[in-house]
């Protein structure tokens, strides 16, 4: 074999722009696009890998055989590039350059370079494929230049029905299983998993090779397997795809069942083409019985569209004028009516005629026809000379009805003018003369009087706005007479009686205007009067409001401060009763001013102060209301006082008692704490001690008691802080609660030393040494240790982690045994200090209380039983088994302690187990809490 290579390059794949190279077709585009597909997906799924790796290995092994070889692993045996080189020769029938001799990489490179140059030169774009990831090995670039060689060498040149590649492909394997139950082929995956569609194309062309019939949807492994056998057998088609690979995969891979397929479709190409050859008259045959049809369709199309030519013209040439607009308009209708409903479908017929016509002479001269020609006078010609008389016909009729509608319009719209414009204006006309002689101004006041004088103006210029229109209706008026309008009389008369009304109006305007001016200055000095009498008035009543609002507003305070502001306040107020006075009866002198000058000069005043609604009334009226609720307030800010005064004597009576009792309650609390910490003499003394310690603190309860009840009184009082002291009665309350809580837990504590001293046999000693550890590692005096704080104490008190007991050194008391544990850097282990954590702190809170401990280290320098010596009790009952009976039970055990054990042991499960055997192993490891009961 020769020994391929080429130079190092890098290429890119993709739709050629230029012409395909020898074998390139029109289908490039699509199938490089489908190439873009495996980009994006390659390798994603490796059951998709898989299978494309078996699949193209098997194509490239089916060409390869040709030339007296084969391929093992496609990753590896094109790397050099001879192989791959071979390949192309092999299916595309040309000769590639010669390769390069040589085993090294660039060598290598160089003979995939010819093979990659080759693919590019039949037009297709490589992108993303280099040489250099050929001869690396690279899977996925390996994988996805066979699949582009698959396109273009075995799926692009397939054409069904101008479809090619992939979809002439997916057309083919279509038509061939249509006839096919249960076969539905939509795509190149899962239409192919239940193996009936690879069935059916064999027995399509080779019925005698399949037993279709026999064949069963829900055995999918079974139909693939026997058309892949089939047609390596009969139809030299090699096993491409494993039956398991597809089935148990959720959506095969698109490109193994279509490289698959298409050698199916190459081998049998030989039906193909007699298919096709049956398919190519049947297209002939139609196309020719089409082009008949749309002959015959011309024909008649044509002969109907002139006929309503000919019938058209004759009406739109009518030039008959009418004698009313209405039925010129009638007529204009009619038009209206042939242009939306009549024409339009004509307009259509005869586009539709001449697409018909083009489209028959295209598809003759195409299918190689002589050109057609219609019957004479026909022609699309002819047809279109009759049109364009048509349209001019119709253009000329309707300039000529738009020219008489607008002639008759002229003077309808004049003549409707001239009477709207003589409507509107007798309408704003009418009751003017009745409203200008109106002498309305003779009772009004000074601001009526300015309102009528601006409401005159107003109407002076509307009166010239109008002028205006009185000038056009004249105007309309002469335009009609001299167009000679059939109603002149009735118009002349209707605008002679407009021009008279409209002198008559600017006469009494111009009277009424005198009037309203000499009526304006009469009434100005009173006005001025009102208007001083405002500006006062206003804000001397909203004072005294304000006055009010404030004397009988309600007020809270909580300190002797706040009442004794208030009182000053309301003392500054007082104070300034006098000059309001005096300003009172310089607004009431300003109002009798006024009504002295209106009687003087006969003036009828016809309301009250136009400016202001405050009168004289009102202010003397709240005036008095202010003296009277002066005393009101008096009162009651002194009341208020007292209260006060009342309230900071009970604020400073519980101060001083708080501030005793609190820090008394404080200093016990510490007191406490220092005496659970150092607990000196035995256990029983320091019990003794606590007790006498807790009745002094009962005794002290008196002092609590009168404090509650000096908190009531200020609770009735409604006082809600004192500054006196920073002890509320709740701080003090939770004190004391905390206080007897931490004497009773410290005396219990005590206690159960005591019981746990004489239940374990413990001696005063090594109690007061477990105590004296304990205090020493709990550095924060709290009563509890953290976790690496107890394991110091353990290690300071010689706990051997790994023998699980205590070690004994001899003679060496505990001082020395810790100095030697802590100088040789002795530790505990992590397992089983995390079992000894469980132990003494089974909530995992994190600390361990000193009971906890005293727990622990009695348990480890006692002898107690344990689960292991129990189990080994219970296998003595039971006759040496590993398992006992409730009868036994009951003959060896009191009868509570059997029923007991009867009730809570779990089945035997061994293999030697026997009907009633109960498992006294599990029962006995619960019971020391090392499982579930």
């Amino acid at each position: 074999m020769v020994d391929y290579h080429a130079a190092n390059q890098s290429y890119q794949y993709g739709p050629s722009s230029a012409g395909n190279g020898a074998g390139g077709g029109g289908s490039m585009g699509d199938y490089m696009a489908q190439e873009d597909d495996w980009d994006r997906d390659l390798l994603l799924d490796p059951a998709w890998e898989k299978q494309q790796r078996k699949t193209f290995t098997a194509w490239c092994n089916s060409h390869l055989r040709k030339a007296g070889t084969q391929i093992e692993n496609i990753d590896e045996d094109f790397r050099d590039g001879l192989k791959l080189m071979l390949l192309l020769e092999v299916i595309s029938g040309e000769r590639l350059p010669k390769p390069e001799r040589g085993k090294m990489r660039v060598h290598k490179i160089n003979n995939v370079n010819k093979a990659l140059d080759f693919i590019a030169s039949k037009g297709v774009k490589l992108v993303s494929i280099g040489a250099e990831e050929i001869v690396d090995g690279n899977a996925k670039m390996t994988l996805g230049m066979i699949w582009t060689i698959i396109l273009r060498f075995a799926i692009q040149d397939i054409s069904v029905e101008e479809t090619s590649a992939k979809e002439g492909l997916l057309l083919w394997c279509q038509r061939k299983t249509a006839p096919y139950k249960n076969v539905n082929v939509q795509n190149f995956h899962i239409s192919w998993k239940d193996g009936l569609a690879f069935n059916a194309l064999i027995h399509r062309h080779r019925p005698e090779l399949i037993e279709y019939d026999k064949l069963r949807k829900d055995d999918p492994v079974t139909n693939l397997n026997n058309a892949f056998e089939v047609a390596e057998k009969y139809l030299d088609i090699p096993k491409m795809l494993d039956a398991e690979d597809i089935v148990n995969t959720a959506r095969p891979d698109e490109k193994a069942i279509m490289t698959y397929v298409s050698s199916f479709y190459h081998a049998f190409s030989g039906a193909q083409k007699a298919e096709t050859a049956a398919n190519r008259i049947c297209k002939v045959l139609a196309v020719n019985q089409e082009n008949e049809h749309l002959m015959e369709d011309y024909e008649k199309l044509a002969s109907d569209l002139l006929e309503w030519i000919r019938r058209t013209i004759p009406w739109l040439e009518d030039r008959v004028p009418q004698k009313t607009i209405q039925e010129m308009q009638q007529k204009l209708e009619d038009f209206r009516d042939y242009r939306r409903v009549h024409k339009p479908p004509k307009v259509q017929e005869k586009c539709q005629l001449e697409i018909n016509f083009n489209t028959l002479q295209t598809k003759l001269r195409l299918s190689n026809r002589p050109a057609f020609m219609p019957s004479e006078g026909k022609m699309v010609s002819d047809i279109n000379n009759g049109w364009q008389h048509l349209e001019q016909a119709e253009k000329g009729y309707e300039e000529w009805l738009l020219n008489e509608i607008r002639r008759l319009e002229r003077l309808d719209h004049l003549a409707e003018k001239f009477r709207q414009k003589a409507s509107i204006h007798e309408a704003w006309t009418d009751g003017k003369e009745a409203m200008l002689k109106h002498r309305d101004y003779e009772t009004a006041t000074l601001s009526d009087i300015k309102a009528l004088i601006r409401k005159h103006e107003a109407f002076e210029s509307d009166l010239a706005a109008h002028q205006d229109r009185v000038e056009q209706i004249a105007a309309i008026a002469q335009e009609l007479n001299e167009l000679d309008y059939y109603d002149s009389h009735n118009v002349n008369t209707r605008c002679q009686k407009i021009c008279d009304q409209w002198d008559a109006l600017g006469s009494l305007t111009h009277s009424r205007r005198e009037a309203l001016e000499k009526t304006e200055k009469q009434l100005e000095a009173i006005d001025q009067l009102h208007l001083e009498y405002a500006k006062r008035a206003a804000p001397f009543n909203n004072w005294m409001e304000s006055a009010m609002e404030d004397l009988q507003d309600m007020f809270i305070v909580h300190t002797i401060e706040e009442i004794e502001g208030l009182i000053s306040a309301h003392d500054q107020f007082k104070s300034t009763l006098p000059d309001a006075d005096r300003e009172r009866e310089a607004i009431l002198a300003i109002h009798k001013e006024a009504q002295r000058i209106a009687e003087s000069n006969h003036i009828k005043l016809s309301g009250s102060n136009p400016y202001t609604t405050v009168t004289p009334q009102i202010i003397n009226s709240k005036w008095e209301k202010v003296q009277q609720l002066v005393p009101k307030r008096d009162h009651a800010l002194l009341e208020e006082q007292s209260k006060q005064q009342s309230n900071e004597h009970l604020r400073r009576q519980f101060a001083s008692q708080a501030n005793v009792v609190g820090p008394w309650i404080q200093t016990k609390m510490e007191e406490i704490g220092r005496i659970s910490i150092e607990m000196n003499g035995t256990l029983e003394d320091q019990l003794s001690h606590l007790k006498q310690y807790e009745r002094s603190i009962v005794d002290y309860k008196p002092n609590l008691d009168l404090l509650e009840q000096q908190h009531q009184l200020i609770q009735e009082a409604l006082i809600f802080d004192n500054k006196h002291t920073n002890y509320t009665m709740e701080h003090i309350r939770v004190g004391w609660e905390q206080l007897l809580t931490t004497i009773a837990r410290t005396i219990n504590e005590v206690e159960n030393q005591i019981l746990t001293r004489d239940a374990k046999g413990i001696s005063q000693e090594q109690m007061q040494e477990f105590r004296a550890s304990f205090n020493h590692f709990d550095k924060d005096h709290g009563g509890a240790l953290g976790p690496e704080e107890f394991k110091a104490c353990l290690i300071s008190l010689g706990y051997d982690v790994e023998n699980d007991r205590q070690k004994q050194t001899g003679s060496m008391d505990s001082d020395d045994f810790r100095a030697l544990l802590i100088s040789t850097g002795y530790s505990l282990g992590e397992a089983e200090f995390n079992r000894i954590m469980s132990l003494v702190d089974p909530n995992h809170s994190g600390l361990v209380t000193f009971q906890a401990f005293i727990d622990f280290m009695s348990r480890e320098t006692t002898d107690t039983d344990t689960a292991d010596q129990v189990i080994a009790s219970f296998k003595v009952l039971a006759g040496d088994k590993n398992f006992i009976t409730a009868e036994e039970l009951r003959r060896e055990l009191p009868p509570d302690q059997a029923e007991y054990c009867i009730a809570r042991m779990a089945p035997y499960q061994g293999p030697d187990a026997v009907p009633g055997a109960l498992d006294y192993k599990s029962f006995s490891t619960a019971l020391y809490g090392e499982s579930d009961l």
